[in-house]
């Protein structure tokens, strides 16, 4: 099969696990503490994890699957065809009742994305690229155009626990010092692809962040016309240190802030 055909399988299978976390969105949810208290899982998690394997295996019955909950791997393999999924992309938010959550497919390659999906099931919102383009609701989009750091929005992404909160405020503080506004999602795939259709002009992060987490909307915002590094500046992997993705515009002033966030690293 083509990498165009992995793009169908990852929107399949998208749009199994949103369906799935869909019918349970905003009903009596049994919610679990994993490694901390704002690290929360649900039955909806796991249940759409498998519907989003179960539409990957019916295709690519061979290949690795890597994913946030269990029966999947936890990283990504150096060699040959695996996907990466998050069944439910903003858990905290999907336990509040908040609309920004989703689920999450990348199709990769030795370790490299081919094909990715993101879906926003409460915002009526489906993400795509094929590695060339990146599609919203079926129209391709692109990357913003906005090249005055004081006019851009960014966000902090991921999470600093309670005994990085210093961080945290850090990482508040170097974007607010440097551009017009923040925005603070809950979910990083939508952050990312905010990037991608231009509602955002960057996100970034010091932290070494979980390939469910990124792949996909990194896919989606190089297609897009953006840029992606670690914080040396490099191009950015799923086992990176760091993550700045912005419209290449500021990406610049977004890394130079992104540095801020743990002088001591």
């Amino acid at each position: 099969m083509s990498h165009g055909d992995r793009v169908g399988v990852a929107r399949r299978a998208a749009a199994a696990g949103a369906t799935l976390a869909t019918e349970r969105f905003r009903t009596d949810l049994d919610v679990e503490q994993k490694d901390g208290k704002t690290d929360v899982v649900t039955q909806a998690d796991r249940d759409a994890q498998t519907a989003v394997i179960e539409e990957i295996e019916a295709a690519y019955p061979d290949d690795a699957v890597v994913g946030e909950e269990a029966r999947a791997l936890k990283s990504v393999p150096a060699t040959g065809a695996a996907w990466i999924v998050d069944p439910i992309d903003g858990t905290n938010n999907y336990v509040r009742g908040l609309r920004t959550w989703g689920t999450a497919v990348a199709a990769v390659r030795d370790g490299d994305p081919v094909a990715a999906a993101v879906t926003l099931p409460a915002l009526g919102d489906e993400y795509w690229t094929d590695g060339a383009q990146t599609y919203r609701n079926g129209d391709p989009v692109s990357v913003s155009t906005e090249d005055d750091p004081e006019a851009a929005v960014v966000t902090p992404t991921m999470w600093w626990d309670f005994d990085a909160r210093d961080q945290y405020g850090r990482a508040c503080q170097a974007m607010v010092d440097r551009f017009g506004d923040l925005r603070r999602l809950g979910c990083a795939q939508a952050e990312l692809a905010a990037v991608a259709d231009g509602s955002l002009d960057g996100v970034a992060t010091n932290l070494r962040a979980h390939p469910w987490d990124t792949v996909a909307g990194v896919a989606m915002i190089r297609a897009a016309g953006g840029t992606v590094t670690d914080l040396a500046g490099d191009r950015w992997r799923h086992d990176s240190v760091g993550l700045v993705a912005s419209n290449g515009e500021v990406h610049d002033t977004l890394l130079a802030a992104a540095r801020d966030i743990d002088p001591v690293a």
